[in-house]
Parts: C-alpha cells; structure tokens; sequence
C-alpha cells in the first residue's frame, strides 16, 4: 500500500458517512456506509437536477444527525463518484459548494471490486453505489480537478473546440474517400479539393457519375 493511500485511510474515522453515488443521465443510486464499510440506511434513487440534488443533501443531513439516539452520528461525509461522462461534473459541483467533499474512484477498480463482491461481472445502478463507496472506504478514491469560474468556461470550451475539429476532419476523410472512389482525377484538377471556392462550387454544382457496370 503506497503513501498516497495511507493518507486517504487517515482521512476516514469511525465518525465518517461515506456516500456512493452511481452517477447516470436521469435516475441516480446513493449508498451509504460507515468506516467498515458497513451499509447504512437503505439505497436512495434521486433524479438528476437541483431537486434532486437537494433531495439527497437532505438524506445526508437525516443520517449524520438522526433523531434516534441509538443510531451513530457523523460529523464528516465524503461523496465518491465515478468520473465518467459529463453528468456527474454538475453534480460534484452543486455538492461541493453545499460544503461537501466529493472524491472519485476509478470505473476499472469498481467493475473489479463488483466481480469480487458477488463473484458476477452483472451491472446494475444499484449495485454499483455501495460498490463505489466501499472503494472510498478503502482510500482507493482521488480528489478530481474541478476548474472555477473562467477557468471552467475555458474548459468548456476547449473540449467543445477540440470535438468539432475531430468530427469535422472525419467528415472531410469521408469526403475524400468518396470522391477518390467515384472522381480519383478531382484532386489533380485542384489543388485544394475542399478548401478551394472552385472545387467546392464544382461539388456543390454537379452530381458524382453514376457507374456503369458492364
């Protein structure tokens, strides 16, 4: 075990709620266990916006002060996620500035932990919460990077920039294989085939031959 993850074990005591989130589009699975990784509560399926996130806060809040003095209190609580997609980037964030502390873990070390877990490499949104959690238990989680402010829209748009130059090369190779399949000759006529205003007229001017099968 590494010096990393002693460090993340220190940071989980007997008065820490540990919260597995399966992060989806619409309907999402939470969790919870204690240090030993022990489940409490039941399972809680929210859906995806501030009602819901706000529904959640609320569980978080009812089990770390409940009203039953014989049940635990918990003055800490670490969130653990999966970063996959783009949905549980609004979530983290609405948690975070709630005052709470969002973690991920890694998707590879979560369909390893759910083998083991039942001996099934089944899924199920469900199933895949407490697994979550029980590898936050573990200290197997790290602190993802959440830029703010302009830094966030800079990201934003970087990736948006990066995505639309990526399809748009892969609609030219498109283009291009189809006019080396049915014009090979296109591209020795002019020089740039689709950069050109005269190559793009002639493409928008005039249909590809058909062919003609002897």
């Amino acid at each position: 075990m590494d010096r990393r993850t002693n460090e993340r074990l220190d940071e989980i005591t007997p008065a820490t709620l540990i919260l597995g989130i399966d992060v989806a589009k619409t309907d999402q699975w939470a969790r919870f266990v204690d240090y030993r990784g022990k489940e409490i509560g039941k399972a809680f399926k929210f859906q995806t916006g501030q009602p819901g996130f706000d529904s959640i806060i609320t569980q978080i809040r009812g089990i770390c002060n409940p009203v039953d003095p014989s049940k635990p209190k918990f003055d800490k609580v670490i969130v653990g996620m999966e970063p996959t997609g783009h949905y549980w980037k609004t979530m983290a964030s609405y948690l975070r500035k709630a005052g709470l502390a969002v973690v991920c873990v890694n998707p590879y070390h979560t369909k390893k932990a759910k083998e083991l877990d039942d001996n099934s490499p089944t899924a199920s949104d469900k199933k895949e919460a407490i697994v979550i959690a029980r590898l936050v238990k573990d200290g197997r989680f790290f602190d993802p990077y959440m830029p703010q402010d302009v830094f966030a829209e800079l990201r934003v748009l970087t990736s948006a920039r990066v995505s639309i130059m990526r399809r748009q090369s892969a609609v030219k190779n498109t283009i291009t294989a189809i006019i080396d399949e049915y014009f090979p000759e296109f591209t020795k006529v002019f020089k740039k085939p689709l950069d050109g205003k005269a190559s793009r007229q002639a493409l928008r001017s005039f249909p590809f031959p058909s062919l003609v099968l002897a």
